[in-house]
């Protein structure tokens, strides 16, 4: 199956399709391993509304979606997070060197978050 374009009928074939956890052994796994993305939007969402910035907490989710769909984590988080978080997101994935080299794409409009990245810098 060919991805053009994530979009709720294919969202799920997609995530799966990218799934690598050799622990994983239910379905409950893979979903507590996509629940991920929800709870980074969560304390994303903190972060834009209170100023509060969970780095590390926002890092080990990430690094563990990294672990299990590896590239395909960065559409997976695009698609989920609305557009007012995509900063924030950009400031992460740059800090940690996982910012797709996409040519002509949505993602190199955005433009990152100063004061996250700054924060970032300063672990």
């Amino acid at each position: 199956m060919k991805f053009d374009e994530l979009n709720e009928s294919n969202y799920l074939l997609f995530a799966i399709k990218f799934y690598d956890n050799p622990q994983s052994v239910t379905r409950e796994d893979f979903e507590d391993d996509l629940k991920r993305i929800k709870y980074i939007k969560r304390l994303l969402k903190r972060y834009k509304n209170t100023g509060e910035l969970k780095i590390h907490l926002i890092l080990n989710h990430l690094t563990v979606l990294f672990n299990v769909f590896d590239e395909a984590a960065v559409p997976l988080l695009f698609y989920n997070l609305e557009r007012e978080l995509w900063p924030y997101i950009k400031s992460f994935l740059m800090y940690l060197n996982r910012l797709p080299d996409y040519p002509h794409t949505e993602i190199n409009d955005i433009d990152e978050d100063i004061d996250c990245l700054i924060s970032l810098n300063s672990v």
